[in-house]
């Protein structure tokens, strides 16, 4: 697991189950940060993430890259601590 999950390659149906399942693990190995990239295209899939990231109990905050993490093509996630 790194501090980085990349959904190109990932059939946009399964994004729910990917950030799911992704999140888990980056919690069980201690990871706060994660850039989570979406690409810009049509902005579909990063609608789709943010909404996701909004009902996520795992989530603390997030926010879309800065120039140098990947602009709006790419989300910048810090999770909740594992209490």
């Amino acid at each position: 697991i790194t501090g980085e999950l990349d959904l190109h390659p990932f059939d946009p149906r399964d994004t729910a189950e990917l950030l799911q399942a992704y999140f888990e693990e980056a919690q069980a190995a201690g990871l706060r940060e994660i850039r989570v990239v979406h690409g810009k295209g049509t902005g579909t899939l990063r609608a789709t993430v943010h909404a996701w990231l909004r009902r996520s109990p795992r989530v603390a905050d997030f926010r879309s890259g800065d120039e140098h993490s990947g602009g709006w093509g790419a989300t910048i996630v810090r999770l909740k601590p594992v209490r």
